[in-house]
């Protein structure tokens, strides 16, 4: 399986069924009147942390995602069957963004956020009868899907985080101490992605994650830079494992620092993330000098000396891990952003170059269940927008009789009411 952290989707909810126009009409049976039962509710699109999932490859092939239709009212009031949710499975630990901005965090397994709400069914002529109007001639139509897009990122659940130069043995000593098996060689290479295991001391369980080898300037892009940074920032803890011998010339000790240096840029959380040293490759020659000199020039941490290839020192290492993880607080969360809150009118009146369009959800929701080829709900749809008072506020623009007015994709020609026209 490919490892992508990454990924875009966009997603589409069900439209609502049609309400049936429909009249019982029996051998027999007198004054059946209407009986149009209304249409079904769209699917929801759900996006849910999956246990099972560690990577976002599956969206990179499949951006789309719709939600099932809700289906249409039928006669004898039978109202239509709701269309089914749909719901994404992403890895834990995924954060989700729309418009730039973060909506959610999705942590544990079975957290979920609405996506995209399925539309409202429309009403059937049968919930439309009254003591006025016994046989009404109309229904709605189901409310359209909702659409959005969101950037997935995936920052990955663990409780502690391996970090290290390239070549500082972090895939030996996973290997070593989980089941997991990462690909190791003898030559100066770096893992290309963070690989995940399952360790299990003295009756405790928790996650390790390998974090691709950094560099300096990697918080700013270098090398594999801040593409795998973010991958530590959820950990409790880190291991900074080091090479006893230095790496690019450069002294363990130093080496230690700019790994720091390259964490605190990247984010004050990690600074002050607990971390426990280890010198590793301490089964070579000379490695005993070399960690003498690491912990003479370096005294700021407790330094363990760990041999993944022989096994010495995991032991240790790893009883001052599960230590670690009692004092260490929880998984580390991201809040949404905050969201400006926009109160909209119900409509707006503006002048177009073709005559005048009237905008606002709650009017272009109104145009979108309107059976324009029903005269009864084109008469309910005028009687709405007089009652909201968009005839007068045309009337107030400078709209005149047969001017051509757009309420979301209908357009329809304006005829203001008596009182309107007796005043022209």
């Amino acid at each position: 399986m490919i490892f992508i952290d990454r990924a875009k989707i966009h997603v589409l909810s069900g439209k609502g069924g049609d309400g049936a126009l429909s009249f019982r009409r029996e051998k027999h049976v007198e004054m059946g009147g209407p009986d149009g039962g209304s249409g079904g509710k769209g699917g929801d699109v759900w996006i849910e942390a999956d246990p099972q999932k560690n990577t976002l490859y599956d969206f990179t092939y499949r951006p789309l995602f719709k939600a099932a239709l809700g289906e249409n009212g039928r006669s004898k009031r039978q109202t239509g069957a709701c269309g089914d949710d749909l719901v994404i499975g992403v890895p834990p630990g995924t954060l989700l963004f729309r418009n730039r901005k973060r909506v959610a965090d999705l942590i544990n397994p079975g957290d979920r956020y609405l996506a995209a709400r399925g539309g409202r069914g429309g009403r059937g002529n049968a919930t439309f009868k009254t003591a006025v109007n016994t046989a009404p001639h109309l229904s709605e139509k189901g409310e359209p899907s909702e659409e959005a897009f969101y950037d997935l990122e995936l920052k990955l659940v663990a409780d502690v985080g391996l970090l290290g130069f390239p070549n500082a043995g972090k895939s030996t000593f996973l290997s070593a101490v989980t089941q997991a098996r990462p690909k190791i060689a003898d030559y100066p290479f770096t893992t290309l992605t963070p690989n995940l295991g399952v360790a299990r001391v003295r009756g405790k369980t928790f996650v390790i994650a390998d974090i691709p080898g950094l560099i300096e300037g990697a918080h700013s892009g270098k090398g594999l830079g801040d593409e795998f940074l973010r991958h530590v920032e959820r950990t409790r803890i880190l291991i900074h494992l080091v090479d006893v011998f230095g790496y690019d010339g450069k002294s363990p000790a130093e080496n230690l620092r700019t790994l720091n240096k390259e964490l605190a840029a990247h984010s004050a959380r990690l600074a002050q993330t607990p971390q426990i040293v280890a010198a590793t490759k301490m089964d070579l020659t000379g490695s005993d000098k070399a960690l003498a000199a690491f912990r003479k020039s370096f005294r700021k941490n407790k330094i363990f000396s760990l041999s993944s290839a022989t096994g010495s020192g995991v032991r240790e290492l790893m009883d001052a891990v599960v230590k670690a993880l009692d004092k260490a607080p929880g998984v580390a969360s991201f809040a949404p952003d905050p969201v400006d809150i926009v109160i909209e009118p119900d409509f707006q009146v503006e002048q177009t170059n073709d005559g005048w369009r009237v905008t606002g959800k709650k009017a272009a929701r109104l145009a979108a269940i309107t059976h324009f080829d029903q005269d009864e709900a084109v008469s309910r749809f005028q009687n709405i927008l007089v009652k909201w008072g968009v005839e007068d506020a045309l009337i107030k623009a400078g709209a005149r009789a047969g001017d051509t007015v757009t309420v979301g994709d209908h357009r329809l020609t304006f005829r203001p009411a008596l009182k309107h026209r007796s005043k022209r």
